[in-house]
């Protein structure tokens, strides 16, 4: 029985989640929780990295950084990234399903429900042997597993068609039949993956019934990948919306619906429109991911890109590591409009003084060289801007405030700090510049180099939260033990 400690923790909490391939950064730094007891749905445009997000949940990727953990219903904790698929659904007990159905069509509806059911039918027929002679708890465990099967098949609306073949099921009937066979291994949280897609109003209302029965009746939490917004603000108590494997949005579905950034992301903007809504978007860190575009070497072409400006000023080729770089200020399409309108406020103060300036006289013409330079000042008026943004992106300059660098890696061989779980091999360089060549260098951080840290990388608190420094000291330990080992031989 779970405790009321564990009832108020979030079935599922997802922290600084990253996927990379390649040069593709699909999830960028995701965090969000999905509560116990509710129906949680991601949404968000094709491509955002709603079914990537899934496939690390579920085990079927491991990403490149970042933690998720399990809360179960009897207290225990399971970290999802360090855990091979078959583990997940068996031991933290989540199941999924996927956007393409994936029935065994020549099994009838019940025996695709017992299929679901085989790890406990396995146990309990001693792997075959027991379960041949109907020795033990065999028996027991095949008449479970059937009343459970028909529970479920009720519950979807199929008990009547409980013999017939699956693939015989009209597409509605068939995702519900999918649903219940998730429901079969009992799981705690429940994945789905776009299971409103293709169904007509009436089997949308019939699959909306289902899953209200599953999160009110089962103990159940539901996290579903949804396009269908009616079926998203009907049965949804928490949305978050992701655009390019980013968060833009988090909140109830009535907050998300009214949210600009999810407005945009959506629906676009008119070229006129984009100073508008853009400053209604947010601030330049969400302006420059919206605009981003994917490197070249690893996504279309500049022909083919969808958004304004050329590649290279959007964003950054793959650095040595294969890691996508960040995006440039120039990319801003608000930033592109303001320059227009300072460009265009500075026309007409420069035509009035030439005007006044008559040409026959010398001294008009000293007068008319004055005034061109008072105006010039209008043309780099978006210095401060740009100089305020860059400032704004400069953390990086934080860490000459740690106390342990060194100016070249002792012995001229560095450690391999890729080791630390939560160093990838762009955050190795970023340290490396900084002086920061070994794990003794780590292990001996303080607080405030921690602080230090933290603020050239851009990161909030994932330093303690991953214990580096930890890890780090064992790191050392290993290494000087090895050192000492190899010195005697």
């Amino acid at each position: 029985m779970t405790t009321g400690t564990d009832m108020n923790k979030p079935i599922l909490e997802v922290e600084h989640l990253s996927m990379k391939f390649g040069g593709l950064v699909a999830i960028g730094d995701l965090s969000f929780q999905a509560k116990r007891g509710e129906i949680t749905a991601l949404i968000g445009p094709n491509g955002a990295g709603k079914t990537t997000v899934f496939n690390c949940i579920t085990g079927f990727y491991k990403p490149t950084e970042g933690m998720i953990r399990l809360n179960g219903r009897n207290g225990n904790e399971f970290l999802l990234e360090r855990m091979p698929d078959f583990r997940i659904t068996a031991k933290a007990k989540v199941a999924r399903t996927f956007q393409n159905i994936r029935l065994f069509s020549g099994m009838t509806l019940l025996e695709n429900l017992l299929v679901a059911q085989h790890n406990k039918l396995m146990r309990a027929s001693g792997f075959t042997l027991l379960g041949l002679f109907g020795i033990g708890g065999y028996h027991s465990a095949s008449a479970q597993s059937i009343e459970l099967a028909k529970f479920w098949l009720e519950k979807a609306d199929l008990i009547d068609r409980a013999d017939d073949p699956a693939g015989d099921l009209p597409y509605g009937a068939q995702r519900r039949l999918e649903i219940a066979r998730a429901m079969c291994t009992e799981p705690d949280l429940l994945c789905l993956d776009e299971p409103a897609a293709g169904l007509n109003p009436k089997e949308s209302l019939a699959l909306n019934t289902l899953l209200n029965d599953i999160k009110d009746n089962s103990g159940t939490s539901i996290l579903l990948i949804e396009h269908d917004m009616s079926v998203v603000m009907q049965i949804s108590d928490h949305v978050v919306v992701l655009e390019y494997g980013r968060k833009i949005s988090d909140g109830n579905p009535e907050t998300v619906r009214a949210d600009p950034k999810v407005i945009a992301a959506y629906l676009g903007v008119d070229d006129e429109e984009v100073e508008t809504v853009l400053t209604e978007v947010g601030d330049e860190q969400v302006i420059h991911e919206l605009d981003a575009e994917p490197d070249p070497e690893h996504g279309p072409s500049a022909s083919s890109s969808l958004m304004a400006g050329p590649i290279s000023d959007t964003i950054g080729h793959s650095n040595g590591h294969g890691e996508l770089v960040r995006v440039t200020p120039g990319a801003s399409k608000a930033e592109q409009v303001e320059k227009q309108a300072a460009k265009a406020a500075a026309a007409p103060s420069a035509a009035p003084a030439m005007k006044k300036a008559p040409s026959p006289k010398p001294a008009a013409k000293s007068a008319t060289a004055k005034a061109a330079p008072a105006a010039k000042p209008a043309a780099p008026a978006r210095q401060p801007k740009a100089a305020s943004v860059k400032a704004a992106a400069k953390p990086s300059d934080e860490p000459k405030k740690l106390s342990n660098t060194l100016s070249a890696p002792r012995g001229g061989v560095p450690d391999q700090l890729t080791q630390i779980k939560g160093i990838g091999p762009v955050n190795q360089r970023k340290l490396n510049e900084h002086g920061i060549f070994h794990f003794d260098q780590i292990a001996a951080w303080k607080k405030a180099d921690v602080a230090a840290a933290e603020a050239y990388l851009a990161f909030d608190g994932r330093i303690a939260r991953e214990d580096w420094v930890g890890q780090a000291k064992t790191l050392a330990k290993a290494a000087a033990k090895a050192a000492k080992s190899g010195g005697r031989k």
